[in-house]
């Protein structure tokens, strides 16, 4: 693809040159063009080492870095309303663009935040050593099933150092926050816990101790300080001294929210070159269930976020969520920004919510470009208009990019 901003989508093309495939639809009454071709690898490690921290239902690094790199120049501002784990905010910084993002989650800026201003590994060392192991603690819940009892008194004893904080919490506490949120629990030794689900899911107590009935195992001892420790060198393991510049500078006047994305008076009007963005889709993932055990961990009412999490059962729902999001969009995008509006084919492909995001973004004000489709290099030529390369969930990347006239 050219590297201007007003390139047209016709030039897009893959990494290895090959020529975008293109054809026109009609969604809602509109017709868009739609391409298809690998406009970028989704290969495991081909992005920083710094985006590797689990979420449930997030995109790869290599989906905004696209976008970013081709419609946006340095210093200028990238949106996530839909932030989760912060892949576009920490994409964007690394290439040296401002950051604004938004999620109706807390967790999103516990897990994204720290990321920006990240400490040195001997900082972070010198940091564990000064907290206190909690040895004979109990939680003030029966997670027994998951941790071995010093396990537990050591994540007890970390979590009341980090309530203690307060407005005393620096860079180096919120990276350890973030770093042990994601150990809690998981499937390897590298995690404070049994073994269990992969750690972007946290199961039932009862359903762990299933778990630990099938596979005959009782929780080992994990030494929480030291996995803190091996998790941050691998996350900034691959950082170069320019990237860890980039992401300094970010985070300087990175602007992290959380709220509702319809209302965002905190971002100034036409202030947003690029936003990239995946929204909940429908009611496809249970984020209570999946993040309770981390909410208890930082004090937060799983219940009471899930309950703010747009999670619709009906697409004429979810309609009318997103409306009000793009109503928003249109407000703080600038003259001639763009909105890439990743969504997917859900419900076992039965449902293309791109045919209805096309006439939600005209209505807000957007001109609708095109439909984009990414295609992995397995996949077959006759299978690209009816991709199917998964039997369930969100089957392949589809972004609808929209521009602000003017």
């Amino acid at each position: 693809m050219s590297g201007t901003p007003d390139a047209s989508l016709r030039q897009f093309t893959a990494p290895d040159g090959r020529q975008t495939l293109c054809d026109t639809v009609c969604c809602g009454g509109i017709r868009v063009p739609r391409y298809a071709n690998e406009f970028w690898t989704a290969r495991q490690r081909q992005a920083s080492s710094v985006h590797e921290v689990s979420y449930r239902a997030c995109f790869k690094p290599q989906l905004p870095r696209f976008f970013i790199s081709c419609l946006t120049a340095p210093g200028d501002l990238v949106y996530d309303p839909f932030s989760g784990r912060g892949t576009t905010a920490v994409e964007a910084a690394l290439l040296g663009r401002r950051v604004a993002a938004n999620d109706i989650n807390p967790l999103s800026a516990i897990l994204a935040r720290p990321r920006l201003s990240p400490p040195a590994p001997e900082e972070i060392a010198a940091r564990l050593g000064e907290i206190p192991r909690g040895e004979g603690e109990e939680a003030d819940i029966d997670l027994s099933m998951f941790f071995h009892p010093a396990t537990l008194g050591e994540i007890v004893a970390l979590r009341r150092y980090l309530f203690g904080r307060g407005p005393d919490e620096d860079d180096v506490d919120r990276w350890i926050r973030m770093t042990a949120t994601n150990r809690l629990t998981g499937h390897s030794k590298g995690f404070f816990s049994v073994y269990t689900l992969p750690p972007n899911q946290a199961v039932s107590p009862e359903s762990q101790r299933r778990i630990n009935e099938k596979r005959c195992q009782t929780p080992e001892y994990r030494d929480t300080h030291a996995l803190i420790l091996k998790k941050s060198r691998h996350l900034l393991g691959r950082l170069t001294e320019t990237e860890r510049e980039a992401l300094g500078r970010a985070g300087q006047d990175a602007l992290f929210l959380t709220g509702d994305a319809g209302s965002t008076p905190a971002i100034p009007s036409a202030s947003v070159a690029l936003t990239v963005t995946s929204p909940p889709f429908l009611d496809i993932v249970q984020y209570a269930l999946d993040n309770w055990m981390r909410c208890w961990f930082n004090g937060l009412d799983a219940a009471s976020i899930a309950a703010g999490i747009t999670s619709s059962r009906t697409v004429a729902a979810w309609e009318a969520a997103m409306a009000r999001v793009f109503a928003e969009l249109f407000r703080i995008t600038r003259p001639g920004g763009r909105v890439a509006f990743e969504v997917g084919e859900v419900r076992n492909g039965s449902i293309s919510l791109d045919e209805h995001v096309v006439p939600l973004g005209a209505d807000a004000g957007f001109a609708p470009e095109g439909l984009m489709i990414n295609v992995q290099q397995f996949t077959k030529t006759s299978n690209i208009w009816g991709i199917a390369n998964n039997d369930r969930g969100t089957n392949t990347n589809r972004i609808v990019l929209f521009r602000k006239p003017g």
